[in-house]
């Protein structure tokens, strides 16, 4: 048997899932296939070059270090 909190908290979850609909899948379905490629892609660079100035960044730092 199913306690009612249980019962409250499926209800509730159901509800909460019904109300807010997935965001990506929306913009996904407004976007055609070049597009979201292009966005994809333009996401993936960005990424790479956010981490890559990580890591020029943390050499840098490393060497002005070593010099002290």
């Amino acid at each position: 048997m199913v306690s009612f909190w249980a019962l409250c908290g499926l209800i509730l979850a159901n509800a909460r899932q019904a109300s807010f609909p997935n965001l990506r899948r929306l913009f996904i379905e407004a976007r055609t296939d070049n597009e979201e490629r292009d966005v994809s892609r333009r996401a993936f660079y960005n990424a790479v070059l956010f981490l890559g100035s990580v890591a020029v960044f943390s050499l840098i730092a490393q060497r002005m270090n070593a010099s002290i």
